[in-house]
């Protein structure tokens, strides 16, 4: 299934849909005069990340994938790997990291560095053995090595992180650190809802005009805050499209500093965009931000319909390419509704 949607890149998914946007605009089937735009988070198909989770990732991984090598070649890995041990320790710490009990904390700390030394003794065993297997004639053994040599880096990553915290003392900060080894692009994401303050994913800008048709979307491979979001929606349409709109809606959180909200004022007839909260009893912002919220009704049919709640693609280029398929098939059901076919 990966190679099923590597198949066609992300920019040709973004071609497909300016396109198929292009022709719609051209048949008059939609109007790209008044936008609205939001972002939402598509989430990576991981579990949550623990330190101990994420070094018992490790350690099974490159266990697996050495006792791949050795069936294939003795010599290649001579070394015990102790599993049974090592998930028994990170069920202790998931187990009891909870504790009110002093002593069963103590206990956590000191299971916890040891389970740290064990994986960064198997991972300095990994390092021989994709060194050893890639100057090694066996084809077999060597595509062993590419695989694990693909997880090293976020490998060494997890474990590095936790050793600052558990030895150290130290506070990681979240640029440092790495929720999953099977997919190291995912960001951590504070939206700030009661239900799910924070999602393991992406961030998606969506552009929509009147007919619910997406004019536009942007997978972003780094989280940006919203309030610098509007201006890129603007330069976008006016690159795809040829011309300015002459209104656009966002939220509140969309509002970007003084300056580039009257540059933004300058450039559309109508920014439906409030800046303070009072800004809300004007009659005419309550109207647009009404219209605005249609968006998220949109978003709610992309992730139940669509499938876009959660990517279950490995890397991110098949991440982008999941998400642009989305918006595909969205725009084609709307286009299909709105022409009567």
């Amino acid at each position: 299934m990966n190679k099923a949607y590597g198949a066609i890149r992300p920019e040709t998914w973004e071609t497909i849909n300016h396109v198929l946007g292009l022709g719609a605009v051209v048949d008059e089937v939609i109007s790209i005069e008044h936008l609205r735009a939001d972002t939402t988070v598509t989430e990576c198909n991981i579990h949550w990340p623990t330190d101990s989770s994420l070094l018992w990732d490790t350690y099974r991984v490159i266990a697996r994938e050495m006792s791949r090598g050795r069936r294939i070649d003795p010599l290649s890995c001579q070394w015990r790997f102790h599993v049974k041990k090592i998930k028994n320790m990170e069920f202790f710490i998931a187990r009891y990291s909870n504790s009110t009990s002093k002593k069963r904390l103590r206990q956590v700390r000191h299971v916890m560095k040891t389970l740290i030394v064990r994986v960064e003794e198997v991972l300095e065993k990994a390092s021989c053995f994709v060194a050893w297997a890639k100057r090694s004639a066996c084809l077999e053994l060597m595509d062993v090595a590419a695989v694990l040599g693909g997880y090293l880096p976020a490998m060494r990553q997890v474990a590095a992180v936790a050793r600052r915290r558990a030895f150290d003392g130290e506070k990681v900060p979240n640029c440092d650190k790495v929720f999953s080894i099977f997919e190291p692009h995912a960001e951590l994401i504070m939206r700030g809802r009661r239900s799910r303050p924070v999602e393991f994913g992406h961030k998606v800008l969506l552009t929509q005009s009147k007919e619910k048709f997406i004019t536009d979307y942007v997978v972003l491979e780094e989280n940006r805050g919203d309030e610098e979001l509007l201006p890129v929606v603007l330069d976008r349409h006016e690159e795809k499209y040829g011309r300015r709109p002459e209104s656009v809606a966002a939220d509140k959180g969309f509002c970007p500093d003084a300056d580039t909200y009257e540059e933004l004022q300058e450039r559309v007839d109508y920014l439906g965009m409030p800046r303070r909260t009072r800004d809300f009893g004007d009659a005419m912002m309550a109207v647009w931000q009404q219209w605005r919220a249609g968006i998220e009704g949109t978003i709610s049919c992309l992730k139940r319909a669509f499938r876009l709640a959660r990517c279950c693609f490995r890397g991110f280029n098949n991440f982008a390419s999941a998400v642009g398929s989305a918006v595909f098939c969205h725009n084609l059901r709307i286009l299909a509704k709105t022409s009567g076919g």
